[in-house]
């Protein structure tokens, strides 16, 4: 597996496309979420998300500690359930506010978790929602591991 996003001629079956990464971004029912505080000390949770319009949206209770480290610094990962076929997404939540988009996030979070949360659950004064961009994605076949490692950049 010399330099991931390379492959000598001839190996392997080639650099995964993006549309094996929205399959496993849009299919992994959990995702860990990765964020640092003031002082750098990681922090690594389960949450829920949605791949929603090339973002992964997810929420937590204000008060949590993956909150309030991404409410300070947005740099975080996410990656997806499924260590055997993973994509790790690195990249800067952003928090949202808007009523329509938070209604959106909920009728897909909702339709994905079979769930009947109403808008209430997304009080800003209590929860919030983030939305994290991806700028730089890992991924892996392992049916084809020294063949697979897939990386995209994004600016």
């Amino acid at each position: 597996m010399p330099g991931y996003g390379t492959l000598p001629a001839g190996e392997g079956s080639g650099l995964l496309p993006w549309s094996w990464v929205e399959e496993r971004l849009i299919g992994s029912r959990h995702y860990w979420l990765a964020t640092v505080n003031s002082v750098g000390i990681p922090h690594l949770m389960p949450v829920w998300a949605i791949w929603l319009e090339n973002e992964l949206w997810f929420s937590s209770s204000n008060g949590s500690q993956k909150a309030r480290n991404l409410s300070a610094e947005g740099h975080c990962v996410l990656a997806n359930d499924d260590p055997v076929n993973p994509v790790v997404v690195r990249g800067r939540a952003r928090r949202v506010t808007e009523r329509d988009e938070l209604e959106k996030m909920l009728a897909a979070e909702n339709a994905k978790y079979e769930s009947d949360y109403g808008l209430e659950m997304l009080d800003p004064e209590s929860n919030s929602v983030f939305a994290l961009r991806p700028e730089w994605v890992f991924a892996l076949d392992s049916n084809d591991f020294e063949g697979s490692p897939t990386r995209f950049e994004f600016r």
